[in-house]
C-alpha cells in the first residue's frame, strides 16, 4: 500500500471551503495530509462492488418485507408501515448512501463491512475536500474516483423521472420544492445538508434550508416552513432516532406518507439497509459471495469476529473477539440497547501501523472513493484521507 505525504490545508483554507470540523477533540487535524495511491483497476473494482452490492441489498430488502423479518433487523415497529409503503411506491427515491469496505488495495479482495444507507457522513470531504487537496498540491485534481457531485445531481433529477432517462427532467418538473433540514449545533451535518441543497438547486429545484425543530408537519397537508409547503423533505436525522426519540414526529410522517402529502429523503426503507443485522440476511441469501463476510445473529464458533450493534455509529459498541470469544479490542458507547450482529473479522489494509478503510459513495451507481484512517476499531477520532489514481 503506497501512501504519499501532502502539504496540509490549514484551518483557514478549510474553513474558506466550508469545512468547520477540521480539528478533533484531541486537537489533532481531521484531514490527514496524505493520499492513498490506487490504480484505475482498483477503482473499477470498487465501482463494480458497490453496484453489485446495491442490487443484493435490494433483493434482501424484498426478502425481509415478504417474510416480515423486521424484528430480526431491530426495526422499530412504528416504522414498518412507512417502510412497506415507501418500498412499494417508486416515488420514494433513494438519494445516496455509503458503503464501508475492507481490502481492495494491493490485491486484497474487497469485502463489505456495512452500508450507511440513510444518513451517511463523509460526503463533503469526499466530494470536495480531497479534490481540493490534490489541487493545492499541484496534482491533477481529476485523477480521482470522485463523481459524487454529478451523480447526486443526476439522482435528484431521477426523483422526478424515476428512471435512467433524465433528459426529460425539464419537461416533467413542475416547480416542486425540496426543504433540506438538519439538527442545529452540528457543523458537519449542516454543511453536508447545505451541499446537497446546492446540488438540487443547480439542477432546477426550488430549495430552502431549516433546522428540523423549526419545521411544521401536518398529516394531511405535508411539510411546512415559514408557511410554505414543500413536496420533499430531506432530513439528516436517522429513521431509528425519529422512531425512538421523536415518536410523535414518526406518527406525523407516517400520516404524510399515507396521505401522499410529502416525500422524505432518504426514504423509510433505507433503514433496512442501514441495519447492520442485514449482514446476516445477505449471508443467508448469498452464502460465500466473494464480497461478503460470514455473519450471524449469534457468535460465530471458533472464528475471530467483530461484534457490533444494529444501529451503532462511529465505532461505538464494537468489539473484536478472538476465536474463544475474548475481546481483543472494544469500544463502549450509547447503543448497547440495540441487538448485536457478529461478522467474521477481516483486517483492513495497513501502512505504518495504521489501518485504512475504503468508503464508496452510491447515488444510483457507485460514484466516489475516500478513506478513513485509524486504529483497529475506527471511531470518531479516525482521519479522512484523500486518494489519487496512478
Amino acid at each position: 500500500m503506497k501512501v504519499t505525504p501532502l502539504r496540509p490545508l490549514n484551518a483557514q483554507e478549510l474553513e474558506s471551503m466550508g469545512l468547520q470540523w477540521h480539528t478533533d477533540l484531541d486537537s489533532t487535524p481531521y484531514i490527514e495530509p496524505e493520499m492513498v495511491e490506487v490504480s484505475q483497476a482498483e477503482c473499477e473494482a470498487f465501482y463494480d462492488a458497490g453496484n453489485e452490492l446495491y442490487e443484493m441489498f435490494c433483493e434482501a430488502g424484498e426478502y425481509v418485507i415478504k417474510n416480515n423479518l423486521f424484528f430480526e433487523l431491530d426495526i422499530p415497529v412504528s416504522l414498518i408501515p412507512m417502510i412497506k409503503q415507501s418500498w412499494e411506491d417508486e416515488v420514494h427515491w433513494h438519494l445516496y448512501g455509503r458503503f464501508d469496505f475492507a481490502g481492495g488495495i494491493d490485491g486484497k479482495p474487497i469485502k463489505l463491512l456495512e452500508f450507511n444507507a440513510d444518513t451517511p457522513t463523509m460526503l463533503y470531504e469526499s466530494a470536495v475536500i480531497q479534490w481540493a487537496m490534490l489541487k493545492a498540491n499541484h496534482l491533477d485534481e481529476n485523477a480521482q474516483f470522485n463523481n459524487i457531485y454529478q451523480a447526486l445531481a443526476d439522482n435528484f433529477k431521477r426523483m422526478i423521472t424515476l428512471g435512467d432517462d433524465i433528459s426529460r427532467f425539464d419537461e416533467m418538473y413542475e416547480g416542486w420544492k425540496i426543504l433540506f433540514s438538519s439538527v442545529s449545533g452540528n457543523a458537519e451535518e449542516e454543511r453536508t445538508t447545505l451541499y446537497l441543497k446546492e446540488i438540487a438547486q443547480s439542477v432546477g429545484f426550488e430549495t430552502e434550508f431549516a433546522y428540523i425543530q423549526d419545521i411544521s408537519f401536518s398529516e394531511t397537508q405535508g411539510v411546512f416552513y415559514n408557511d410554505e409547503n414543500y413536496e420533499f423533505l430531506f432530513k439528516l436525522l436517522p429513521w431509528e432516532s425519529i422512531a425512538i426519540d421523536e415518536p410523535e414526529l414518526a406518527m406525523l410522517m407516517r400520516g404524510i406518507i399515507d396521505n401522499k402529502a410529502g416525500i422524505f429523503l432518504n426514504p423509510a426503507y433505507t433503514i433496512l439497509f442501514q441495519s447492520k443485522r442485514m449482514l446476516k440476511i445477505l449471508w443467508d441469501l448469498f452464502p460465500n459471495h466473494p464480497l461478503l463476510l460470514r455473519a450471524s445473529f449469534e457468535p460465530l464458533p471458533n472464528t475471530q469476529q467483530v461484534q457490533k450493534v444494529s444501529f451503532g455509529r462511529e465505532g461505538a459498541n464494537v468489539s473484536i473477539l478472538n476465536p474463544q470469544g475474548v475481546a481483543l479490542a472494544q469500544n463502549n458507547g450509547s447503543y448497547e440497547n440495540f441487538k448485536s450482529v457478529y461478522q467474521e473479522f477481516y483486517e483492513l489494509n495497513t501502512h505504518n501501523g495504521m489501518y485504512y478503510q475504503p468508503n464508496v459513495f452510491f447515488a444510483y451507481e457507485s460514484c466516489g472513493l475516500g478513506f478513513r484512517k485509524g486504529g483497529l476499531i475506527l471511531d470518531n477520532y479516525s482521519k479522512f484521507v484523500s486518494h489519487i489514481i496512478r
